[in-house]
């Protein structure tokens, strides 16, 4: 027999549970958000990092322009 411990890391996160929680409020009527709020946990992590990235890239851009 073997003796392997394993762990799984998963579940649905902080992020999952604020868009169910979301869905279910605006499908029963106690929110009148947009559908872009309610899927911003979905989206907004990536927008973030989009963001974050984009703007390093710039500074890096304009950092390396002036050494020349």
């Amino acid at each position: 027999m073997s003796n392997s411990s394993s762990s799984k890391n998963g579940g649905i996160g902080i992020l999952g549970m604020l868009f169910v929680l979301f869905v279910g409020l605006k499908m029963t009527h106690s929110i009148d958000w947009s559908w872009w709020w309610v899927t911003a946990p979905l989206w907004m992590p990536f927008a973030l990092v989009s963001a974050l990235a984009l703007i390093a890239i710039v500074v890096y851009l304009i950092r390396g322009s002036k050494k020349k």
